[in-house]
């Protein structure tokens, strides 16, 4: 990781006190308003163009990791959202729409990061990735009218329009800018010297879109200072109940130390940017939802330095419990 992307936490934190800052002068707010989704278009291109959407087919190579998480990720986590949120947030349903966002969003890009920091098997994680943008795109419309249609006005058209616009744009866009550099420019070129320079492309727009957000709609946070705090608790009780279940399933299913460090990086981290992109297009009336959203890139990176240091102070007494590493590839 660069400097960059190491610090994306205090990155953030930083945005979040100038936004507020900037929010209290007077015409900042309207213009930070149009800001936002540009910022946030160019962070999510940032994201996709390194997906490699053709590896699609080889994530299935492993189907009990790779399986295993697709069920944690788009079963079991969207109903501890909704029953954290039920537990924590019943009192605010705007902040319980934003914790289902955040939760049902499997992230697409850090895991990786923090299963290589960990010596995990990087390639399966990378495989399973594809999947998890291509599920969350078709299932987060289906996750909001479930269990947010109740809790909050949910325009259909609207969420439509922000998928389109916030996911399918820039997918697309970065699917054809990867196919003509890699066609002009060399697979080498792409991996080594394009891709890296979107890594702190992408932190950057996204703090310019927090900041631009807090600007914009800072009086809601000044009037309601602890509401952000709320999400703390559920946030944190996930990251702790499906750490617990990743090392449950690792070792039902035995799982090599590289499989359990994949998978439980994969069940684990969220894709907050994205969930926050859709949240500020589709949920204009609400701005405490997509404002909820930041608690996710504030924690996330703390968090899962703190559970890579823990896989490999755990790494020898896995590894002697198996007779030998999986093989199921």
């Amino acid at each position: 990781m660069n400097p960059v992307e190491k610090h994306q936490s205090m990155l953030v934190l930083t945005a979040v006190a100038v936004g507020l800052a900037a929010g209290q002068i007077d015409r900042v707010a309207p213009v930070a308003d149009r800001l936002i989704v540009p910022f946030l278009m160019v962070m999510l291109f940032a994201a996709f163009v390194g997906i490699p959407l053709s590896r699609l087919r080889e994530a299935f190579g492993n189907r009990r990791v790779v399986g295993s998480s697709l069920l944690v990720n788009f079963v079991w986590s969207p109903l501890l959202a909704v029953g954290l949120g039920a537990l924590f947030l019943r009192n605010q349903p705007a902040l319980w729409v934003g914790l289902i966002m955040l939760l049902v969003t499997p992230c697409t890009d850090w895991y990786l990061v923090f299963t290589d920091v960990a010596d995990g098997d990087v390639p399966l994680a990378a495989s399973v990735l594809p999947y998890n943008l291509v599920l969350q795109l078709v299932l987060l419309p289906v996750y909001l009218y479930a269990f947010a249609g109740t809790l909050v006005d949910l325009p259909l058209a609207l969420l439509a329009e922000s998928v389109l616009l916030v996911l399918v744009v820039p997918l697309t866009v970065g699917a054809f800018a990867r196919w003509g550099l890699t066609r002009t420019k060399g697979e080498t070129w792409l991996r080594d010297r394009f891709l890296p320079r979107m890594g702190p492309v992408q932190v950057g727009f996204l703090a310019l879109a927090i900041g631009a957000m807090f600007a914009s709609q800072g009086d809601v946070i000044v009037e309601n200072p602890r509401l952000l705090a709320l999400m703390a608790i559920p946030v944190a009780l996930f990251y702790a109940i499906n750490l617990a279940v990743g090392f449950l399933v690792g070792r039902s299913l035995s799982f090599s130390y590289g499989e359990l460090v994949c998978f439980n990086n994969t069940i684990l981290s969220r894709n907050s940017p994205t969930a926050l992109a859709i949240a500020v297009v589709a949920f204009p009336n609400e701005p405490l939802i997509p404002l909820a959203l930041v608690i996710g890139p504030l924690l996330e990176l703390p968090l899962l330095g703190v559970i890579a240091q823990g896989h490999l102070a755990v790494r020898e007494r896995w590894t002697a419990r198996l007779d030998e590493p999986s093989t199921d590839r």
